[in-house]
């Protein structure tokens, strides 16, 4: 099984584009692959550089964008810097040297600020002026962190939960509070956790919540992975009380090396009002969508009521899927889970033949297992009793002994 990559990026303290796109070249993005992909879209008026600095007590990355005061998109609209979000779509549509899959991913997230800003003011996303966000800094942030993760090799992204501050914040429409209305949109309609972050400044801007809602997969703790690297990325204000970075973890999927098989999600519900045939069709569904494992458990409930415990056991990538699974077949009005330590017997598969008939079984130190369904099968066509292939099998015989 391939290694996957995977990105978690703590945004406790709060989260900015600038601030994304240091974490990833703190370690190890290739500047240049980012600078390359900027250049792509052709846009000017702006210069990129990344700087070593301090934010509080810890050594951080940040990425200082300066944006000629008339940044150019294109000669019309010069001396404008807001820009409609079709302005934007048209320009990545026509970056032609940007790779395909960074494209789409930048796309994603500027359709999110539209469609985030177009609900918050009641028009249609396309005709959205991004005002701060949809300024040349914020497009080369946002280009930026998805070339960063893709120089990485990263194939998924996961959060914590994002840091807010209180107060107000001055911007084209006024003041306006903490969070904006777009950011706490995008993290409504995504259930984002939120932590609160004693301060007046903005700790979550626009691109930043927009760049974790767009391509993230979850928002929590991380997940378990082998880290490779780490990476601090600083924001712009140095504020004496708190270190306002972002921070990222990147690594391997810890449930998809050989190492890490051993780490599964055990994801749980009890029910007391579904009947043995559902029971039996929801453990059917789960592993036909590629459960390691799932079984039901008599228990007992509140009042008495006897009921079952489902229960799945899933690979880290297939957590949310299962989830699902389990809640459409059985009803259940939520799920637990938590991350087990599975610990497989070494063993090996393969095929024996019982009077012209293939068996599947697995070998271990001291114990051949015969897979079951395929024993029965032979045993009809044979006329045989079930133990009778299953000793075969298990032996290796390769016919049934002469009878009469």
């Amino acid at each position: 099984m391939s290694e996957r990559t995977i990105a978690w990026f703590n945004c406790e303290l709060g989260v900015a584009g600038d601030m994304v796109l240091g974490a990833l070249v703190d370690a190890g993005a290739d500047a240049h692959h980012v600078g390359t992909a900027i250049a792509a879209l052709d846009i000017d008026g702006y210069e990129l550089s990344f700087e070593t600095v301090r934010r509080a007590s810890l050594k951080a990355t940040w990425a200082n964008v300066v944006v000629a005061e008339h940044g150019g998109l294109d000669d019309d609209h010069q001396g404008h810097p807001h820009r409609p979000l079709r302005t934007i779509l048209d320009l990545l549509d026509g970056a032609d040297r940007l790779d395909v899959r960074v494209r789409d991913q930048v796309a994603a997230v500027f359709r999110e600020l539209g469609r985030a800003e177009g609900a918050v003011h009641g028009i249609d996303p396309a005709d959205v002026e991004l005002h701060e966000v949809g300024a040349v800094d914020a497009i080369v942030d946002i280009v930026g962190v998805c070339a960063a993760l893709d120089s990485l090799g990263v194939d998924t992204v996961h959060a914590s939960a994002i840091g807010v501050g209180h107060g107000l914040a001055s911007t084209a429409h006024g003041s306006i509070p903490h969070p904006a209305p777009a950011v706490a949109r995008m993290l409504a309609d995504r259930r984002v956790p939120v932590r609160p972050v004693e301060t007046s400044l903005e700790t979550a801007t626009p691109t930043g919540v927009a760049l974790m809602v767009a391509l993230a997969a979850s928002f929590g703790a991380a997940p378990p992975m082998t880290v490779t690297a780490t990476g601090m990325g600083a924001g712009t204000a140095d504020p004496s009380d708190r270190p306002n970075v972002v921070g990222v973890l990147v690594g391997h999927d810890a449930t998809g090396t050989a190492a890490g098989d051993r780490l599964a999600h055990q994801i749980e519900t009890n029910v007391d009002d579904v009947t043995g045939e559902v029971l039996a069709d929801t453990i059917a569904a789960l592993l036909d969508a590629g459960a390691l494992d799932a079984w039901a458990t008599p228990i007992v409930m509140k009042k008495g009521r006897p009921a079952h415990t489902v229960s799945v056991l899933a690979r880290g990538g297939e957590h949310d899927r299962l989830r699902d699974v389990l809640a459409a077949h059985t009803g259940t009005l939520g799920t637990r889970s938590r991350v087990v330590e599975r610990h497989p017997v070494a063993h090996e598969t393969g095929v024996v033949t019982v009077d012209g008939h293939d068996v599947s079984v697995k070998r271990a130190a001291g114990r051949t297992k015969v897979e079951f369904d395929d024993a029965a099968a032979a045993a009809g066509h044979l006329g045989l009793p079930v133990r009778t292939v299953l000793r075969l099998a298990e032996s290796g015989e390769e016919s049934p002994p002469p009878t009469g």
